[in-house]
């Protein structure tokens, strides 16, 4: 509990004022999202069709993730083509949201560049986008993934085993039940992306 207040005592980024979407998440909002009964467990030999069903619930929680992590990274300016350019969430390889990423971005938007989800198989379609997630499907192929990305300004994350200490920005694990990121801060500020010292308060840091 005492690390539980000490989260909600933190004061939001200045980043979260400049959401300009009505429906966008609070910084205490997204301490909920990390701590607040979410849970996600798999009970072992249970029913395929409840095991679809937390498949399902997971990646609707993880989608939220990805929305704000996108309001506690600062991109550098020369990130966007134009001024009205998208703000786009790639997705690499077999798509695992469904429509639980679009719905959840849907009429959202950050310093005015309307969000997006772009799909592809291939990492040349996604270098414009702001965010790629590395589906597991990909997890072979995570080396020649950043490699090709190199010091792009594009914020990686997937839930692939181990994405963050091989080089990748954020990573998805289980702990407790609860789904948890880590970071490694130092590929992210190789990128020229600047993480919030809050949101790397909620995740565990990884310096490989």
């Amino acid at each position: 509990m005492a690390f539980l207040s000490f989260l909600l005592r933190l004061p939001p980024p200045e980043r979260a004022k400049s959401i300009s979407s009505p429906r966008a998440k609070s910084w205490r909002h997204f301490v909920a999202l990390l701590l607040g009964g979410l849970l996600f467990v798999v009970a072992a030999g249970q029913e395929p069709a409840r095991a679809q069903t937390d498949a399902s619930k997971e990646y609707q929680i993880k989608a939220a993730f990805l929305f704000n992590f996108a309001q506690f990274v600062k991109w550098p300016g020369n990130s966007f083509n134009s001024p009205d350019a998208p703000f786009s969430i790639g997705i690499l390889g077999d798509d695992p949201f469904g429509s639980a990423l679009d719905g959840t971005v849907q009429g959202e938007a950050i310093d005015n560049h309307r969000l997006t989800v772009v799909r592809s198989q291939r990492i040349e379609d996604l270098k414009d986008c702001q965010i790629i997630f590395v589906s597991r499907s990909e997890e072979g192929q995570v080396g020649a993934i950043l490699s090709q990305l190199g010091s792009r300004p594009v914020l990686t994350v997937s839930d692939a085993d181990g994405f963050a200490s091989n080089g990748g920005d954020i990573d998805f694990y289980l702990s407790d039940g609860r789904i948890r990121f880590e970071i490694n801060p130092q590929s992210a500020r190789r990128c020229g992306l600047r993480i919030s010292s809050q949101l790397m308060a909620l995740g565990k840091i990884v310096e490989p």
